[in-house]
Parts: structure tokens; C-alpha cells; sequence
């Protein structure tokens, strides 16, 4: 069992950053697959970045060039550094987790309860 709990979101101006984290704890290993989904009322969950255990990532178009993901592994946290925030982005934003993935699509997923980010104009 996996369990994820994100915190970080808020509310900030277009242009601005927001540095979400992701606590995770049980039964997880360096080999899991980590990553950060998205989903805005009436929309698909899409996913945000993907990090592989070897460190080797798949970003969205969407957000290359502006989020970057990273890990403490001391601190057994994933974040997700969101700069130059847009108003598409708003979103609750989802940490995840499984033992095998392949892109965005993460095997045996374990979702987190999610942190709202709202940008405003």
C-alpha cells in the first residue's frame, strides 16, 4: 500500500509560481514511477510529468519549459515546481505513483487526494 498526500496549491496571479509537494509513504521504492496529474471541472485527468526511477521524465507539451519535477529522496517527497502559471492552468493537480509506467500510463496506480491551484488574471 502507497499512500500520497500533496500540499502546496493555492491561489496566485498569471505569471506567477507555485511549488507543490508530494509526501509519500508505504510501501514504496526508488524503481516506483512518481508523477503529477491535472483535472479542471468537466475535463479529463491529464497528465502534468512522469518520473521514472533512473530519473528520466515525460513532460506535457503543455508545460515543458515552465514545471519541472524533482525528488528528495531523504525526505521521500516529489515536487512540482510550476513557474510561469497560466490561466488554463487552474486545476486540482494529483500526485501519483506505481511500480511500472511507460509515459503517462502508470501500472498499479496510486492516486493522492489532490491540491487545488487557481490562477488568477
Amino acid at each position: 500500500q502507497v499512500q500520497l498526500v500533496e500540499s502546496g496549491g493555492g491561489s496566485v496571479q498569471a505569471g506567477g509560481s507555485l511549488r507543490l509537494s508530494c509526501a509519500a509513504s508505504g510501501n514504496i521504492h526508488s524503481r516506483h514511477c512518481m508523477g503529477w496529474f491535472r483535472q479542471a471541472p468537466g475535463k479529463e485527468r491529464e497528465g502534468v510529468v512522469v518520473i521514472e526511477g533512473d530519473g528520466r521524465t515525460t513532460y506535457a507539451d503543455f508545460v515543458k519549459g515552465r514545471f519541472t519535477i524533482s525528488q528528495d529522496n531523504a525526505k521521500n517527497t516529489l515536487y512540482l515546481q510550476m513557474n510561469s502559471l497560466k490561466p488554463e492552468d487552474p486545476a486540482m493537480y494529483y500526485c501519483a505513483a506505481g511500480p511500472v509506467c511507460s509515459g503517462f500510463y502508470i501500472i498499479g496506480i496510486y492516486w493522492g487526494q489532490g491540491t487545488q491551484v487557481t490562477v488568477s488574471s
